[in-house]
């Protein structure tokens, strides 16, 4: 048995996955890698990444003033801008706490829109899908949450995060690691952490239990889950990225099957 066999006994009508290594690319799959699903909050990553090369093309730049008073570029991708979950209230101050905000990926991206010229949906398919070969991935909606995408096209994105190209390796460590370490908050459906790590657009695991990923993924982990039922994480200590969209919205269902799958897959492809 096969470690994505394991979906088939998900409460899901479909799902489809892959496996990707730094050096093999896509080495396991299952299910219709071309059909498209919404990502839900999975879309903020395929954001941050785009702002990333916005950085780096110099039409942005990480501590450039955005959002609320005091806050950045580089506080919007790191949930730490101060800005509430859904809407542009200020709940606090920036670097007070981890206020995961889908609002600030909204503000984020009207940003890029002003200093490039260009319609954010657009300048994403340009700046990261048209260059990765992801002809199925599209911003239709909300930068925060609003984008949809296939298995096939994100195994290619789960790629470039494993050994980039469109940014540098300098970049995309920055990105994963850990931005304004020791800010506590809360992890949508699994509470409260202490620390609640987060890169530039990254989730990072840290030392979160329970959560997500698998219990066998390193700390460096990094990656997203969405509502939609939807996930991509990317372990840089053994080179491994997993992608699974399903069509059953995130629940108390994929709490043990996400993790479990995780840590099927650490150990057949490792």
């Amino acid at each position: 048995m096969h470690s994505l066999d394991l979906l088939s006994d998900w409460p899901v009508d479909r799902s489809a996955a892959a496996v990707v290594t730094s050096d093999g690319g896509t080495v396991a799959s299952r299910g219709d890698l071309d059909e498209v699903f919404p990502l839900a909050s999975v879309t903020k990553p395929l954001v941050a990444y785009a702002a990333l090369v916005a950085v780096e093309e110099g039409a942005i730049e990480l501590d450039q003033p955005a959002g609320p008073e005091g806050s950045t570029v580089r506080h919007l991708l790191a949930h730490a801008s101060g800005l509430a979950f859904g809407e542009r209230t200020v709940q606090t101050e920036p670097e007070r706490k981890r206020i995961y905000s889908s609002a600030g990926f909204e503000v984020l991206a009207e940003l890029v829109e002003t200093e490039t010229g260009i319609k954010f949906p657009e300048y994403l398919r340009q700046a990261v899908f048209e260059p990765l070969g992801m002809p199925s991935s599209s911003l239709p909606g909300p930068a925060g949450h609003g984008a949809q995408s296939s298995v096939a096209d994100l195994a290619l994105f789960a790629r470039e995060l494993l050994d980039s190209v469109l940014v540098s390796h300098e970049t995309l460590t920055e990105a994963t690691s850990v931005q304004f370490p020791g800010l506590n908050g809360l992890v949508p459906g699994y509470g409260m952490f202490k620390p609640n790590d987060w890169g530039l657009g990254f989730e990072i695991r840290g030392e979160k239990n329970p959560h997500w990923t698998a219990l066998g993924n390193s700390p460096r982990t990094f990656g997203h889950f969405g509502q939609s039922g939807t996930f991509i994480w990317v372990d840089p200590e053994i080179s491994v990225a997993a992608v699974v969209l399903t069509d059953r919205a995130f629940g108390d269902w994929a709490k043990p099957l996400w993790p479990a799958l995780g840590d099927a897959i650490i150990t057949e492809f490792t």
